[in-house]
């Protein structure tokens, strides 16, 4: 009997990974551990950009807002700039309620690109739909 060859995902694949692994019904720390280990296959500024990304969920959740993230994406209106362990941007996107709003955002990480240290944000206009497909986006 032949044995199957499994070929490994591209690292740029597990970006796929991190947000599903959130939504997902197993216990939290199972959620931490498989998240931790997807982050550490990404490159330090793909890793970066994931855990403000996350940040930026929670963070506009939870401040007294209208908004409820479900996924957002820190450069689809534009590329962020690194610096260090810090990442700022001003073409970020997160979808609430079903639409897309643009925003800007300082996010300082951690050494090891792991764990947000301090993050800020400002949000934007609403971005319209006729533009969600060119720029990636979708309901």
């Amino acid at each position: 009997m032949k044995r199957a060859t499994v070929k490994r995902a591209p690292v740029k694949r597990a970006t796929v990974l991190v947000p599903a692994l959130l939504l997902t019904s197993v216990p939290a720390l199972a959620v931490d551990a498989r998240f931790a280990a997807a982050l550490k296959r990404l490159d330090p500024q793909t890793r970066l950009e994931q855990v403000c990304d996350l940040e930026a969920m929670s963070r506009i959740s939870r401040d007294p807002n209208p908004y409820r993230p479900d996924r957002a994406k820190t450069d689809v209106l534009s590329h962020p700039k690194h610096a260090g362990d810090t990442v700022t941007g001003s073409g970020g996107a997160f979808r609430s309620k079903g639409k897309w709003y643009a925003f800007s955002f300082t996010c300082k990480g951690t050494p090891d690109h792991m764990t947000v240290m301090s993050f800020t944000y400002k949000i934007g206009a609403p971005i319209p739909e006729s533009k969600w497909a060119a720029l990636g986006l979708w309901r």
